[in-house]
């Protein structure tokens, strides 16, 4: 008898999540990749690593320092996942620098150059003299550090310069400073002719006009990160906005834990750093090349280069959509399923703002986690509140590195004169959904937006995700619910068609692998998610698969479960996509449940089972449903963008052969755009022929 809950039987969290990262980073090696999206995908995996380490390494940190010995089903301890994963970001660190400088050698035949001063011709210089002058030298800032000159505190993410100074009249005399690079100033000095210069090269050409008096004997570029999560005792608060603004404040002050550094690291300077700093030594990252991986968007984003990036597609308006329709009549005569950012996004927009206007609407109800800047929806809701009618919305000012945004948003729509709830205490809301109620023929009737992605026009257009519309009073009357339990007093909170966490939606999950286990051999389960953590659905799918159940998982970023185990997880495959699109939608079937077809905001992780409000939602609608199983299907048959979880917790580019390359991402780029040529004339649908023949191939 196998034992379930042995440890070797789980992937750790974050070392699985690390091994994502690194299929991030393959995005940017491989040279099949324009130069420019290959840049993208290396500034995509140091923004991914700054948040790992601001949340995730900082958590261990605390959990070392509490004394907690055990945090998850593969038991290592908080100190040896710190240990493990130093070893693998300084292993992986080499091939960083050399992926960044294989790919800067390409652009630089393509006219692109990331010089430092001292490599450019004089004119260059005089350029980069003058810059300095106009644009760098008011802003910047100085710092002497010595008996009457503290040591001053960096906010998290700070970046800058370590100085050794000498005097010029006395040559015997040295001092140390520091230099503040604000964020206000580009990351890089950008010349007319494609020439980049890294902003603390010139700099240090200038040090003179910074300290005059002094010249410079060495320096290092630096950079910090700081515990960047917020600790909120909500039942303590009177004021949650108020409360919430102070962590944000606070949050700039966290510990440090970690430290990159610039290539030039003399020992005394470091020394002279880090005894006001107090970096642990396997935190502190040296590279041979530019410090802030993020900020290579400023070059990615040259739209006098767009030719190097990936071809942009442009999201489609298909059917039932493509009409000056009223969208409420649509909605009327059928059910509209949308797979984002193939089909376009503007239809949800839309749909807000001819809420917003229709004289005929009296409320509008919303959840809003991750809005964005220049809101059109949020705009709308605000003219809705204006206009007098009932505009309720959920704004979670808990979403990380959201929480100011949602701030500036949640008194906006106050002040607009909408209900505003901040969020459920001890819980994130982080569903996705809308409830709108309008008078037709004199009485009320309903329609719902139900969502995997956030209510954000900009990420709608490079995240996948599936939006769902409908006026099926079962669902509507569920969302009425749901938005009560929200604004008001509830213990239960249960719904009777959709499912929400957190006494929901894992008991239905659990219940449905249950069936198909029991189906043994004639079972199937597809999921998509974004991560896999929870021990109970882990352990739900090892036992369908010991009873012989077919098992696809998508799962883009975190698994802890270990496929191909023999007598444990034979049936289970495992892959991960990663391409142009972010993958993010939550997408589940189960061949015998009723129905077959789900999708939800919710990955099947503890914080989205227990700890978050989410919403699952069963797609009855064949023709939705059907589109749903295509989808899914193309992406287990991937073999270009999909990575295969091995047992041993490595990933395995999934190879194929020239004359079968599915791109399930290319695909639904082709297919919505056919369809948007031909609207509504009858052309042959080859996704779902393709999909409908590697279904029975499978």
């Amino acid at each position: 008898m196998i034992n379930l809950k042995d440890p070797k039987h789980y992937n750790n969290r974050e070392l699985s999540w690390l091994q994502f990262n690194t299929r991030v980073l393959k995005q940017a090696q491989d040279e099949t990749q324009p130069l420019l999206e290959r840049l993208k995908f290396l500034a995509i995996y140091g923004t991914n690593l700054d948040e790992f380490y601001m949340i995730r390494v900082a958590g261990l940190k605390k959990l070392f320092s509490a004394g907690v010995m055990v945090s998850g089903a593969d038991r290592l301890t908080p100190l040896q996942q710190l240990r493990e994963i130093r070893k693998y970001l300084h292993q992986e660190l080499q091939v960083v620098e050399y992926t960044l400088s294989d790919i800067f050698k390409k652009l630089e035949k393509e006219g692109i150059s990331l010089k430092s001063y001292d490599e450019v011709n004089q004119q260059q210089k005089y350029q980069l003299n003058r810059y300095f002058m106009e644009q760098i030298y008011p802003v910047i800032v100085p710092i002497a550090v010595d008996a009457t000159h503290p040591f001053p505190h960096l906010n998290n993410l700070s970046f800058g310069m370590i100085v050794k100074l000498q005097d010029l009249e006395n040559e015997t005399i040295e001092r140390n400073g520091l230099v503040r690079i604000p964020r206000v100033l580009p990351r890089f000095v950008e010349l007319e002719d494609g020439y980049y210069i890294p902003i603390e090269s010139v700099v240090a050409e200038h040090i003179g006009e910074l300290f005059p008096g002094y010249k410079l004997q060495n320096q290092i570029p630096f950079r910090v990160t700081r515990n960047a999560d917020i600790t909120i005792e909500e039942e303590e608060a009177d004021d949650f906005m108020e409360i919430l603004e102070e962590g944000l404040r606070l949050r700039k002050k966290g510990e440090l834990v970690r430290l990159e550094l610039g290539q030039e690291s003399n020992p005394d300077l470091l020394n002279f750093f880090n005894r006001h700093t107090n970096v642990f030594k396997d935190d502190i990252y040296r590279f041979n090349t530019i410090l802030n991986l993020g900020s290579l968007w400023q070059i990615v984003g040259n739209k006098h280069f767009a030719h190097l990036t990936a071809t942009p597609f442009k999201p489609r308006l298909i059917p039932p959509f493509d009409t000056t329709e009223n969208i409420f009549n649509i909605i009327d005569k059928q059910d509209a399923l949308m797979y984002h950012p193939y089909e376009s996004f503007e239809p949800v927009v839309k749909l807000i703002q001819n809420a917003a206007k229709d004289p005929d609407v009296v409320s509008i109800k919303m959840t809003l986690y991750r809005s964005g800047t220049n809101s059109p929806i949020v705009n709308a809701l605000m003219q809705a509140a204006e206009s007098g009618k009932q505009v309720t919305t959920m704004v979670e000012l808990k979403a990380r590195f959201d929480e100011e945004n949602n701030l500036i948003w949640a008194k906006a729509l106050e002040n607009a004169g909408a209900h505003v709830i901040y969020g459920i205490p001890g819980f994130k809301v982080h569903a996705k959904a809308t409830l709108i109620t309008r008078r037709v023929d004199g009485k009320l009737k309903q329609y719902a937006h139900l969502a995997t992605g956030n209510y954000n026009p900009q990420t709608a257009k490079i995240y996948t995700d599936v939006s769902y519309m409908t006026c099926k009073e079962e669902i509507t009357s569920d969302l009425t619910r749901f938005f009560h339990f929200l604004t008001g007093f509830s213990k239960k909170g249960k719904l009777n068609k959709l499912y929400m966490s957190p006494t929901q939606i894992k008991p239905k999950i659990l219940s449905m692998i249950q069936v198909e286990a029991k189906k043994g051999a004639e079972g199937h389960i597809i999921a998509k998610v974004n991560s896999l953590v929870d021990d109970d659905v882990i352990r739900g799918l090892y036992k369908a698969s010991q009873a012989g159940t077919k098992i696809d998982l998508i799962v883009r970023g975190i698994c802890c479960l270990k496929p191909g185990i023999e007598g444990l997880s034979e049936n289970i495959r495992v892959i991960s996509i990663i391409g142009k699109y972010l993958e993010h939608a939550r997408v589940f079937y189960f061949k015998h449940a009723t129905p077959q077809l789900y999708i939800s905001s919710a990955d099947w992780m503890p914080r989205n089972l227990v700890r978050r409000i989410e919403l699952l939602t069963g797609i009855d609608d064949p023709k939705s449903a059907e589109k749903l199983l295509h989808m899914l299907q193309l992406q287990i048959s991937d073999n270009v963008l999909a990575h295969e979880l091995q047992s041993d917790g490595s990933y395995h580019r999934v190879k194929h052969e020239q004359s079968k390359i599915i791109n399930n991402q290319k695909l639904f780029e082709s297919h919505t755009n056919k369809v948007y040529k031909s609207l509504k004339k009858e052309t042959p649908n080859y996704v779902q022929k393709l999909a409908t023949r590697l279904l029975k191939e499978s």
